[in-house]
């Protein structure tokens, strides 16, 4: 299941990043396109952590009400993270 508190650190590292690049006067622009680049990666890492761990919740099958009731808050709040991070479902 997801946790809250890598998605906050997520967007954390991503404000973070912007308030650098932000106030980057004195930083040679390959400094900050390389702290772009940086946290763009995090970015790509944490959406593809959340599309697997979308997809083993799709994968699971039960007949237990309470255990298909986790499951559904689990890939609500999976695909909660993922449009925050600016995905969409691919079809």
């Amino acid at each position: 299941m997801s946790k809250g508190w890598e998605s906050k650190g997520a967007e954390e590292q991503q404000a973070e990043a912007e308030r650098r690049a932000e106030s980057t006067s004195g930083q040679t622009p390959e400094a900050v396109r390389a702290e772009v680049a940086r946290v763009e990666a995090e970015r790509r890492r944490r959406v593809q952590s959340l599309e697997l761990q979308r997809e083993r919740v799709l994968s699971e099958r039960t007949s237990n009400a309470h255990r298909r009731s986790a499951l559904e808050l689990a890939l609500a709040t999976i695909e909660r993270e993922l449009e925050q991070l600016g995905w969409s479902i691919k079809v």
